[in-house]
């Protein structure tokens, strides 16, 4: 099989396409020919070890996949060679083959595409885990999202309007913000990039407010961190919610009297812990999604391929934050 392997430390310019053996399955296992991988921003972060997981090297990035069943090991008995499959795993997604535990490999719709599929469950697993079991997102409440435009903000956008909410789309640029309306934000908000002063970061907080009909916001979606997540806290409604997603802004430093002052919760979100301690809730949650797919509610935004090859300039591609909606890779 080839792969794009990390061999040592560094960005995506130093991922090298390297051909090994195609490994067989084990007893509860399945091989899977990979159709398409999808690009998340934990990619690049693992090649750099600045990831939580820190897999030994030589290792291909890439966590989510979408392929056909190859092959099946011993003691595998719900899955079978030519069955469609979405699977989810810390990395080795930037591979013509994926191994995979049995329950990790999940059938897909006949008439769904691999590129959708591949790019569908972290970015809706993770929002919908944080919108419905960590921020408790309810009908008609307002809900803020920062980093609207990316993968996980695009999937909290329309699942924040199936579960009812006003949403208000932040973004860096007019183009994302169009790209929010496309997909049914009520309001967007073009915030200024880089580092926000303490007027900026007022005038923020002051326009989150009023867009989100004066009160503020009723839930936060935090996907970018750094110097935007202190204006959104303070633009919080009476018990609100601000959900801690991801930090490619960098890490924000909160003072603490806000949440007092906001009577507010300060929520993390590690959907790859819960999937592996909640697994019965997990499946649940992936059914109500595949429905919400089935009925057009949701729809993965793949607004580029690249082939494996040109893995690196994927990874570029998102981590210089050019990227609206998913990314993927295909084989």
């Amino acid at each position: 099989m080839k792969s794009m392997m990390s061999t040592a430390p560094g960005g995506p310019e130093t991922l090298e396409l390297v051909e090994t053996e195609t490994p067989a399955p084990g007893p509860g296992q399945v091989l899977i020919a990979v159709k398409a991988a999808a690009v998340n921003f934990p990619d690049t972060l693992i090649i750099r070890d600045l990831y939580q997981f820190k897999p030994p090297r030589p290792f291909a990035p890439g966590s989510e996949v979408a392929g056909v069943i190859e092959a099946v090991g011993d003691d595998v008995t719900d899955l079978a060679p030519g069955d469609r499959v979405l699977c989810c795993g810390v990395n080795g997604g930037y591979s013509t083959h994926f191994l995979a535990g049995a329950p990790q490999a999940i059938k897909i719709p006949d008439d769904m595409p691999f590129d959708e599929a591949a790019a569908f469950l972290m970015t809706y697993g993770t929002s919908h885990y944080a919108l419905k079991d960590r921020g408790a997102l309810k009908d008609g409440e307002a809900l803020f999202i920062l980093g609207a435009a990316g993968g996980v903000g695009a999937a909290a956008i329309e699942l924040g309007k199936a579960m009812g909410a006003r949403v208000i789309a932040g973004v860096s640029s007019d183009n994302k913000a169009e790209f929010c309306r496309s997909l049914g934000a009520d309001e967007t908000i073009v915030y200024p990039r880089g580092e926000l002063d303490r007027e900026a970061q007022r005038s923020l907080a002051g326009e989150i407010k009023t867009k989100c009909g004066g009160e503020g916001a009723d839930v936060v979606y935090d996907a970018v961190g750094g110097d935007y997540a202190e204006p959104a806290i303070r633009a919080l409604a009476w018990e609100g919610r601000f959900l801690v997603v991801g930090f490619p802004a960098g890490i924000p430093k909160i003072p603490l009297n806000l949440a007092l002052l906001k009577s507010c919760q300060i929520v993390g979100v590690f959907w790859g812990a819960f999937t592996t301690r909640e697994p019965a809730q997990n499946a649940q949650h992936i059914s109500e999604l595949f429905q919400w797919y089935l009925a057009g509610k949701i729809k993965p935004r793949v607004t580029k391929t690249f082939p494996l090859e040109n893995a690196a300039d994927a990874l570029l591609e998102l981590e210089t934050r050019k990227a609206l909606g998913k990314i993927v890779i295909t084989v």
